[in-house]
């Protein structure tokens, strides 16, 4: 699978966790930076390239971190066919997977209680299917919403 990563400074401690921890499992990994965690950078400078390379199908999915996952989260949600959700649990992730179908991981460097637990987080987010049925239907509801209010 192809997956785009980016964070802030915050975050890049994590995101260079979670880029080995892709590449561990077996994936194609793209980085959208930053590259330190020493110089302070702005989050939507990464979190929305990351989720424009998912929404082009250059990536499949995306992983985006920051201090809480928060701000990652909106900037990514702002590219049309992005969704993001903020991850803090086993269930959390699963269920974005299952009743959401996020196609961008966003995850909290500060908030996450360790990095294993992050890292337990993507595996579960990436071994988890969409359910579909009548996610589908809630799914398509933003789609169309995306297509009727935010495409030219």
């Amino acid at each position: 699978m192809r997956v785009a990563v980016g964070s802030d400074h915050a975050g890049f401690p994590l995101k260079e966790a979670v880029r080995a921890e892709l590449v561990r499992l077996g994936h194609e990994v793209t980085d959208a930076g930053t590259g330190s965690a020493t110089e302070s950078v702005d989050y939507p400078d990464f979190a929305i390239p990351v989720a424009e390379r998912v929404a082009r199908g250059e990536a499949d999915l995306g992983v985006v971190v920051c201090a809480t996952g928060i701000g990652v989260s909106i900037a990514a949600n702002k590219v049309d066919g992005a969704r993001a959700s903020v991850v803090t649990s086993d269930e959390t992730a699963r269920l974005t997977r299952t009743d959401n179908d996020s196609n961008v991981l966003a995850l909290g460097a500060k908030t996450a209680p360790s990095t294993e637990d992050a890292l337990r987080w993507l595996r579960v987010w990436l071994q988890t299917p969409f359910a579909g049925g009548r996610h589908e239907r809630r799914v398509q509801k933003i789609r169309d919403y995306e297509a009727k209010h935010i495409r030219p």
